[in-house]
């Protein structure tokens, strides 16, 4: 079980922490922007490692809509992830920076570009796989189920989120990253740093919170005990996911 909490808990903490501390490049300037860069990718090579049956399972059970939008997601993340590392090795001026390869101002921009568009595809990744989060995470803690006030007040919680989410957007000009536009407001470091962080998570929990609601919505409509029972293959992901599914009908009880 401590297995399953560090790769599903601590792995993804250290991972994002590492993620957002890297977006502060103007406070921590270039070595340690590398340095964190560095230690998300050797994390990242890990969490691939843990979840390498993911890879394996791609051709096995059926494809339906949410399954096939899953892996699309999936493939853009990887993509913007792997257009990430080669622009940070190319324009590494530290690390890498022995490396005999030719800089470039424009792979900066992608190199930026990519980074915006992983926060929101690690935001969707989270939602994608929050409830089997949520149902490692009460059996670690030995959390009893089933508690009807809890419940209310995590999805009071869960739209306060998604609402600092969307002020967060605004606050740190998203929209214009996203659309690689040229933008003059950058955060002042001098003034506090706390919220800058705080903004960016508000940033990630908003695709993550959209997307886990969606799923909630989208397996009211369909049954998962029907497929099972008709011996229909599912793939790992769809099987952990009908675990999760069945946890989350018991809590709400």
């Amino acid at each position: 079980m401590k297995r399953i909490f560090v790769s599903r808990f601590v792995l993804p903490g250290a991972m994002a922490t590492f993620l957002l501390l890297s977006l502060a490049y103007w406070w921590l300037d270039n070595l340690p922007h590398e340095l964190f860069g560095t230690a998300l990718f050797a994390l990242l090579v890990w969490h691939i490692a843990v979840n390498r049956f993911w890879f394996k399972n791609l051709i096995k059970g059926r494809y339906d809509a949410r399954r096939t939008l899953a892996l699309g997601l999936h493939v853009l993340l990887i993509a913007n992830m792997l257009v990430l590392l080669v622009t940070s090795i190319v324009i590494s001026r530290s690390v890498f920076e022995p490396l005999p390869i030719p800089d470039s101002i424009y792979l900066r921009d992608i190199h930026w570009f990519a980074a915006y568009w992983v926060m929101i595809l690690v935001g969707i990744h989270l939602g994608l796989h929050w409830a089997r989060v949520m149902a490692t995470g009460r059996s670690f803690f030995r959390i009893p189920q089933g508690n009807t006030i809890r419940t209310l007040l995590l999805r009071v919680a869960s739209c306060l989120i998604a609402g600092f989410g969307v002020w967060s957007v605004s606050v740190l000009g998203v929209w214009s990253k996203l659309t690689f536009n040229y933008s003059l407001d950058f955060w002042d470091f001098n003034a506090s740093v706390t919220p800058f962080f705080a903004h960016w998570t508000g940033v990630v929990a908003l695709p993550a919170t959209v997307t886990h609601y969606w799923l909630v919505l989208s397996r009211k409509r369909r049954s998962t005990v029907p497929a099972i029972a008709r011996r229909v293959p599912l793939g790992k992901d769809e099987l952990e996911d009908a675990i999760g599914d069945v946890a989350v009908r018991r809590a709400r009880r």
